[in-house]
């Protein structure tokens, strides 16, 4: 995928999934399908374009991620493009880090596998939050970005004030015969599928809910660090995850795993997940650690994706390090369980 910050490297024209995807769940991914009707052939051509874009040597003139390479020539067809903002709008206003879903890494991972060929992140800064609906419209859309067609939800809103409505982009883009498509809030068993109500359901322990909203298993990508190593002592060596600071943390607690990256060579590894501040051991920071069921192998400098499939607990405070292993044991066994269970139906 090309990933650019800066509109005078955008590959143009595009066709464009305008919101901030934050989770990429089963409602962001109903607002990107329509950009992704091409056909399977043209896409190819475009991916070969853009390859040979990618393997190309940057301009000794341009340092690394100056956003000055030269403009590429147009693909043969519009570019599938998904248009965020960089930081969150809300992050902006309010001056607070805002946690994501989806760092840039995991988002450009689950846009890339929906066939999205382009990630612009448009800087969010007071010139662009200033501009009018048809400044955006003008500015951005049209000038910048030569979009063909775009896509929004039907809660997007955008220029000053948020004064702009989907309905007003639609009509606003029609002068430019750019065609809008507004695509329907989704729901789930009466629940708006949303990335605020995937964050409440995480954040309140209730996995189930916030896999169903998603679409697939909520994951944590990191690198394998050096910790503390207590788990070895104990009996069950652990990996220590190095999480995007921005990462989304769920409830503290014990989760039934599935692990990738680890070097199996066919299904995922699965395992058992402590996300929180090891209260039996004096911790103060969060952490997020995996111990896999059957594994021995080292695992530093590796990079995993752990999704988690279950919740098992709470985390809590044992009177002992005895204690703590035998819940340990207790938390590896009913894991062992539900990841075989779900695994042969």
């Amino acid at each position: 995928m090309w990933v650019t910050s800066s509109l005078t490297t955008a590959l143009t024209p595009t066709a464009i999934a305008l919101g901030n995807f934050d989770g990429v769940h089963r409602g962001h991914r109903q607002v990107v399908q329509p950009i992704l009707n091409g056909t399977a052939a043209a896409r190819s051509r475009r991916a070969a374009a853009l390859r040979e874009l990618l393997s190309s040597p940057q301009p000794e003139t341009a340092p690394a991620g100056s956003g000055e390479w030269p403009q590429a020539s147009p693909p043969e067809r519009s570019c599938p493009t998904a248009v965020t903002f960089n930081p969150h709008p809300r992050e902006f206003f309010t001056g607070q880090p805002k946690s994501l879903l989806t760092p840039l890494e995991e988002k450009v991972a689950q846009l890339t596998a929906m066939g999205v060929e382009q990630l612009v992140m448009l800087p969010f800064d007071r010139e662009l939050a200033d501009l009018s609906p048809q400044q955006f419209v003008e500015e951005i859309l049209v000038r910048s970005l030569g979009a063909t067609q775009v896509s929004v939800g039907e809660d997007f809103r955008f220029g000053r004030g948020r004064a702009g409505e989907a309905a007003d982009l639609q009509k606003l883009a029609a002068p430019y015969g750019i065609a809008v498509t507004v695509v329907p809030l989704l729901f789930c068993q009466g629940e708006r599928i949303s990335s605020s109500n995937i964050r409440q359901a995480l954040k309140a322990g209730d996995l189930s809910k916030a896999n169903r909203l998603l679409g697939r298993p909520y994951s944590l990508v990191g690198e394998v660090v050096s910790g503390q190593q207590l788990g070895r002592t104990l009996g069950f060596p652990t990996a220590n995850l190095q999480l995007p600071p921005e990462k989304f943390l769920p409830a503290y607690g014990v989760y039934a795993v599935r692990v990738t990256g680890a070097g199996t060579a066919d299904a995922p590894a699965a395992g058992v997940m402590n996300i929180g501040i090891r209260p039996t051991v004096a911790g103060c920071q969060p952490s997020a650690e995996v111990h896999l069921l059957d594994w021995s192998a080292d695992l530093y400098g590796k990079t995993l994706t752990v999704t988690l499939e279950h919740f098992l607990r709470p985390e809590q405070k044992f009177s002992s390090l005895e204690a703590l292993k035998a819940q340990i044991h207790a938390d590896c066994a009913a894991a062992r369980i539900l990841i075989a269970a779900a695994t042969n139906p």
